[in-house]
């Protein structure tokens, strides 16, 4: 068997750079270093003036040269307040981790205003494009990424594959979504993060070597290492946070049935409050897209986003952003039937169903593979 060139170049390479890829892996598990950042936003001096913050002016002196901290205290106090002066970094406290099943979320102090410019600063951090805001639903969500991690997986396979027509440099994307709840009392929030993957395989359709995106099952354990990055980012320490993340047992919380008529049921061990959360945390890792939801009558308006198609995608804001829920085209909706998910409480827990477009329990063996979806997610 012969080898071109280009493939002996890319084994040499490989072989010489193994040992120090493989040092830095050790101390990293995610790096998405890909993302594009906009320089700084300048603005002329002309049409702006920097705020003035009073907090440290000296009062004027008494007549005798001298002054109290009593004369300060009052000069201070009698001042008015300067609204505009911005904290650098809001102070959030008492953030803690709760656990049902194989799901994870963060519970912190604060409201969903006040977290979500932390949240979303987190994500460009990490070297995320944020592509996708519908602030007064609570979602944020990114484009697709690839892990930097994960480069020895697919070296060689990269370094062939700029011959071959391979586009990606380890073989796989990640996107997160993020889905800020108001929790209970509506002083805490609840911040869910859900993964989504793709994989680069060989298109066996093809005659040429080329290489085409698949959807891969979202990743829990992805998804807590990027709750255990965002309490630290949230000022908890590393320890805790990486503690708070692997303890809290897991025990089964849904059990799923179908009845002689086709239609399913899933059940789940919690109130209603909860149960809405976690349906909507399922939603997402599946693949879902949420055009809208009623919480009042327990409802979410779904359609099925193909995530290949997704990654497809060529305009900048991305085929999400296109369906922005309920801003979704006609030609979109046509292709994709929309089902209604509801959720409705009980004692001792919680039901869910999946309806029909008319409202009617969908009996089909689509309405099952969606419960099991679900209960996958939920179990």
């Amino acid at each position: 068997m012969r080898f071109s060139a280009p493939f002996l170049i890319a084994c040499a390479l490989v072989s010489a750079g193994c040992s120090s890829v493989n040092d830095l892996l050790e101390t990293r598990k995610v790096d998405y270093k890909t993302a594009n950042r906009l320089p700084p936003l300048e603005v002329p001096p002309d049409l702006t003036r920097p705020t003035q913050d009073d907090r440290f002016i000296v009062p004027d002196a008494a007549p005798s040269g001298s002054t109290t901290f009593s004369v300060y205290s009052k000069e201070r106090a009698s001042r008015p307040a300067n609204p505009t002066s911005p904290d650098l970094l809001p102070k959030i406290e008492n953030v803690r981790v709760e656990r049902a099943g194989n799901q994870r979320w963060l519970v912190a102090q604060g409201t969903a205003d006040q977290l979500w410019p932390v949240v979303k600063e987190f994500w460009q951090e990490l070297g995320f494009i944020v592509n996708l805001e519908v602030r007064e639903a609570g979602v944020m969500e990114t484009d697709w990424a690839e892990n930097r991690a994960k480069i020895d997986d697919g070296m060689v396979r990269n370094l062939i594959g700029k011959v071959l027509g391979s586009s990606s440099i380890n073989g796989e994307r990640d996107k997160f979504r993020t889905r800020l709840e108001p929790g209970a009392g509506g002083k805490n929030t609840e911040i869910y993060v859900s993964h989504r993957g793709l994989v680069e395989v060989a298109d066996s359709r093809s005659a040429e070597a080329r290489y085409i995106w698949q959807p891969r099952p979202a990743d829990p354990e992805l998804e807590a290492e990027m709750l255990r990055r965002l309490m630290v980012r949230l000022g908890v320490q590393e320890a805790r946070a990486k503690a708070s993340i692997e303890q809290a047992s897991v025990t089964p919380r849904a059990r799923i049935s179908r009845g002689s008529d086709g239609s399913g049921h899933l059940a789940i061990d919690d109130q209603f409050d909860r149960a809405w959360r976690r349906v909507g945390l399922a939603l997402d890792r599946v693949g879902f897209t949420v055009e809208d939801s009623d919480r009042s009558k327990g409802l979410y308006y779904v359609r099925y986003v193909d995530p290949q198609t997704d990654a497809a995608s060529k305009e900048p804001t991305g085929v999400l952003a296109k369906l922005a829920f309920w801003r979704s085209t006609p030609e979109a909706k046509d292709r994709t039937p929309q089902y209604r998910i509801a959720v409705k409480g009980g004692d001792p827990g919680s039901e869910v169903n999946v309806l029909n477009n008319d409202g009617q329990v969908e009996r089909t063996d689509t309405g099952y593979r969606i419960l099991s979806l679900l209960y996958e997610q939920l179990k």
